[in-house]
């Protein structure tokens, strides 16, 4: 990228007038200062490397309608003084303020050391300024607590070859955990049937966050957050993005409904307030619902990453630099993102993904009166993002690496001395649990040698996936040896300090015999997801009759 200094990557001042080499030079010093203090991490790197690192900033010019437009920050740097000033603009916030127990278990690394990234985007709704008021309207709601009413969760591949992006729609009933906010140590007690918008009243981002881990039990690496008047001043420094509409469309209702956005039939390139319209739209577009308003997000965003990976009105120093100005005032983070060079860091990993290989989609939902809830193939697609496997299906093709074997760190005891406890799983939201399941499995080991195995006599519960646990080293291999004789698969064995003994829940996908099979994998994106891909070009949204113009 050229700017008046003609060294690529640079943003100088306009007073600039050093030579290349001085500059390299102080870019060098910053660098290192800037790692001495935590900043970033790219000093050591040599100077001869320097040309290649300012070329490769350009290609980290990436992404999204709103939050992830901030990856351009690792180019905006012109000096550790600039630097310094777009660190200071970042707000940050505690990334998971619920309870320990809710979180889930940290992502693991592939058979090549890397490990995928979740990273959740909120939108939110607060009036709490007069410019945010003046955008979302609502005047009486002015200082109320904030919703989420936009939330992605961002899906980034451990190898990086590609990535997911799941919505869930703002009215979607579910359990909110405890949480407790980290500003005032204030307790919300966890609610049950809350429209997930309301979990960022509850303490702040963090309880959005630890609602999402416990519903998905997928780790949440980082969030970034924006409001309305940050999406339209982000929207107006990164310029027009292109959108579709398949008839004339004007969203308002007699009643003052409506985002108010008014285009003509076809393609045009929207930017600040208007952009905000697009991305806030739910009466015109479809069936007027969120669903339809996550869609038109979806298309948005595709579009943005095109047109940032496209445009080279972005090789213009200034207009870097006011969106880096821009982004770092509009968004606040978790405090792993909370420098401009954390944030560089996470732009050299998403720069990696290519376009073709990024896929939107809403999570699987069906009504429940006016507000909807996850359904079966919700859980579908949270089991894909949580086990790294491509929403695309372009990863089928790949030869999947066998596990390493478990080490084992004490052999088993001989059977009839393992003492084991199975209790009944069978449960499902929609199906009855199997009565005596447990005691059949009891019978079905004592015939096999484990004269201890006892039914546990407590109520059934809902477990989706058998597994035997056991709380210590001392008794893995006594695990394994039940889950050999039963033919339960060796990664369905878990250390739990949640069991005092070795411990076989019999799952839901083990409903009759004595012997487990492994049900087939179903690891195809349910059609219910709407999946679209971020290089679809031919993208139009189809407006409703009623807000034909």
């Amino acid at each position: 990228m050229t700017g008046s200094s003609g060294v690529r990557g640079e943003v100088p001042t306009a007073e600039d007038t050093t030579s290349s080499t001085e500059r390299e030079q102080r870019d060098q010093t910053a660098a290192e200062e800037g790692g001495r203090r935590g900043r970033g991490r790219r000093s050591g790197r040599a100077v001869g490397r320097e040309t290649d690192r300012r070329r490769r900033r350009r290609r980290a010019l990436r992404w999204s309608a709103t939050v992830l437009a901030v990856v351009i920050l690792g180019g905006a740097g012109a000096g550790y003084l600039y630097y310094e000033h777009l660190n200071a603009n970042i707000r940050h916030d505690d990334l998971n303020i619920g309870d320990a127990k809710d979180r889930a278990a940290g992502t693991h690394a592939n058979s090549a050391g890397q490990t995928a990234l979740n990273i959740l985007l909120i939108g939110s709704d607060a009036r709490d300024t007069a410019a945010n008021q003046k955008l979302g309207g609502a005047k009486y709601d002015f200082g109320g607590p904030p919703l989420a009413d936009v939330q992605m969760l961002l899906h980034v591949s451990a190898d990086r070859s590609n990535m997911s992006v799941v919505s869930m729609p703002r009215d979607t009933l579910l359990d909110i955990p405890k949480c407790t906010d980290p500003d005032d140590a204030k307790t919300y007690p966890a609610v049950r049937g809350e429209m997930t918008n309301a979990s960022l009243s509850r303490g702040g981002p963090g309880c959005t966050v630890a609602t999402w881990e416990k519903l998905t039990d997928i780790h949440i690496d980082h969030f970034m957050m924006i409001d309305f008047s940050g999406v339209v001043s982000m929207a107006d420094a990164i310029g027009g993005v292109p959108v579709c509409v398949d008839a004339n469309v004007h969203s308002h209702t007699s009643a003052g409904k409506g985002s108010g956005l008014k285009l003509e039939k076809g393609t045009h390139s929207v930017k600040g307030e208007q952009a905000l319209q697009w991305l806030r739209t739910r009466y015109g577009f479809e069936d007027d619902t969120d669903l339809a308003r996550a869609k038109a997000q979806h298309m948005y965003m595709n579009s943005m990453v095109r047109e940032l990976r496209a445009s080279a009105k972005l090789t213009n120093p200034n207009k870097l630099r006011k969106l880096a100005e821009a982004a770092t005032k509009a968004i606040t983070v978790d405090d792993g993102l909370d420098t401009i060079g954390k944030m560089y860091d996470l732009a050299g990993e998403l720069q990696k993904v290519p376009t073709d290989r990024i896929t939107m989609t809403t999570m699987p939902n069906r009504y429940q009166g006016e507000r909807v809830v996850p359904t079966e193939d919700a859980g579908q697609l949270f089991r894909l993002v949580r086990e790294d496997i491509a929403l695309d299906g372009k990863d089928a093709a790949k030869a999947t690496a066998s596990p390493a074997p478990t080490a084992v760190a004490d052999p088993a005891a001989a059977n009839d001395r393992i003492a084991v406890q199975i209790h009944n799983g069978t449960s499902t939201d929609t199906r009855a649990a199997v009565r005596g399941r447990a005691t059949t499995v009891a019978q079905a080991l004592a015939g096999k040698g484990f004269t201890q195995a006892v039914a546990d006599t407590s109520a059934a519960t809902a477990v989706a996936k058998t597994v035997v646990s056991y709380p210590s080293d001392d008794l893995q291999g006594d695990a394994l040896a039940v889950a050999k004789a039963l033919g339960v698969p060796a990664g369905q064995v878990k250390k739990s300090t949640g069991v005092s003994g070795v411990t076989l829940v019999v799952g839901a996908d083990w409903r009759s015999g004595t012997t487990y099979k492994a049900p087939v994998k179903n690891d195809r994106t349910p059609d219910t997801a709407g999946a679209i891909n971020a290089s679809d070009t031919s993208q139009c949204m189809h407006v409703d009759p009623d807000y034909v113009w």
